[in-house]
């Protein structure tokens, strides 16, 4: 199919063009329980990704792929100029949704589409050119850090470090590009603007029964690396009094971790230890060491500084109460981004437009455009669902949400292209804003 396809000149079959690729992408990396696992670089990533460029090429788009392994799919009609970049990721969590950055790397696919078919047919004229960008390495479940491929190509990353970094089997992240033939040298696109839409991962949509989310804001993130070192010993032989169990001190933790969340406003801050390794973890062994990664988000920074100081302050105590050691380190810092208002603004009269109704929200989890805002001024758009939730299998999002979800970024990405954001600066602020709705 290309751009001049019958196809494009009916909604009702132009979403069902939508809604079969999306069903299409969960076959690679299927699991028996309905999502999928696709991390970064294998095989089953590497059959996705192969996938988006035979079908952008369908659809008229020339694709290239940068030293990091981000894919980008390009309607040039005024080549070598700025682009405006929307689009996702593909790689997953292990055993996570089929939803989670697929929705909004095939909504952009066919957003693209659309708006080339206006272009096309003389009815849209365009500032800019338009690409869709398939990102490398968003989750970061086989290679740390997170959001690798957007954060390299805005500079906040440097390549060879982040092409040198190994998965726990010792692969690097430029073998494993370089297996699923992804390893480019193409120059990475220079953005005008960035849009990306996602499912939310939260309930706060479907709690208001609200369609679409205008991002205002990121949280305010932070980790901190818990080595706790007790002493290994005979769990038969050693007496209770004399054991030095690093395991039953970094329980303690998980649930230190776990309770700060009650000295703040409800619903403001998120605490979790979600990795946990036990050392030697042997049935008949008294754990010497576990290594734990505490996770901080907050709406405001100070919440997450305060956590933080509370957790260090118990952490000490338990040291010394169990005559242990445990070595705590800042990790993965990372600020509060505001999204410009003018973007914000453009998705409620773009929503409004659409048909659908939209309300300002919050980021509670980190994203591309995240990175991306730090260059271009970007808008971040959220979906509903279904129960909030996200990185499991469980997860899931109305055909209907994502129909309409396509809709309104049509028409955010059709004022992009039209130089609706020209003259925005990156990351304006913009006032806490989390109810407001139109």
């Amino acid at each position: 199919m290309n751009s001049d396809d019958p196809a494009y000149t009916s909604t009702e079959l132009a979403d069902e063009d939508f809604l079969a690729d999306f069903h299409h992408t969960s076959v690679y990396g299927a699991t028996e329980a309905g999502g999928i696992d696709r991390q970064a670089g294998t095989a089953e990533h590497g059959a996705v990704r192969a996938w988006f460029r035979q079908r952008a090429e369908a659809l008229g788009m020339t694709v290239t792929i940068d030293g990091i392994g981000n894919q980008y799919a390009t309607y040039g009609w005024f080549p070598g100029e700025p682009t405006v970049l929307i689009g996702s990721h593909l790689d997953s969590q292990p055993l996570g949704g089929r939803f989670d950055g697929t929705y909004g790397v095939i909504a952009a696919l066919h957003a693209a589409a659309r708006v080339n078919h206006e272009v096309t047919a003389g009815r849209l004229d365009p500032a800019h050119n338009i690409t869709v960008v398939d990102w490398f390495n968003e989750e970061g479940a086989r290679f740390a850090p997170s959001i690798m491929g957007s954060s390299t190509m805005v500079g906040i990353k440097d390549l060879d470090e982040m092409l040198a970094v190994t998965d726990v089997d010792g692969v690097t992240v430029k073998e494993a590009l370089d297996s699923i033939d992804c390893l480019g040298t193409d120059p990475a696109p220079e953005v005008a603007a960035y849009a990306e839409v996602h499912i939310e991962q939260g309930r706060i949509l479907e709690r208001e029964q609200i369609t679409i989310g205008a991002v205002t804001q990121s949280w305010y993130t932070q980790k901190l690396l818990v080595a706790v070192k007790g002493e290994q010993s005979h769990t038969g032989a050693t007496i209770m009094s004399d054991r030095h169990d690093a395991l039953v001190a970094a329980s303690k933790i998980v649930l230190f971790t776990e309770d700060v969340v009650e000295n703040f406003e409800p619903e403001k801050i998120v605490t979790s230890v979600g990795q946990f390794t036990v050392y030697p973890n042997s049935p008949i062994v008294v754990p010497r060491e576990v290594d734990l990664v505490i996770d901080l988000r907050a709406s405001r920074t100070q919440d997450v500084l305060d956590a933080r100081d509370t957790l260090k302050r118990q952490i000490a105590d338990l040291a010394a109460e169990r005559n242990i050691r445990i070595d705590v380190e800042d990790y993965d810092i990372r600020d509060i981004q505001h999204y410009p208002l003018d973007g914000v603004e453009l998705t409620e009269k773009a929503s409004a437009d659409a048909g659908v109704s939209c309300m300002r929200i919050e980021t509670m989890a980190g994203h591309d455009s995240v990175a991306v805002n730090r260059i271009a001024p970007s808008v971040m758009v959220f979906i509903p669902s279904v129960d909030g939730v996200s990185h499991c299998e469980r997860e899931f999002t109305t055909d209907a949400d994502m129909v309409a979800g396509v809709t309104a970024f049509t028409q955010i990405a059709t004022r992009l292209v039209t130089g609706a954001l020209d003259g925005t600066a990156p990351g304006e602020p913009v006032a806490d804003a989390t109810s407001e709705r139109i």
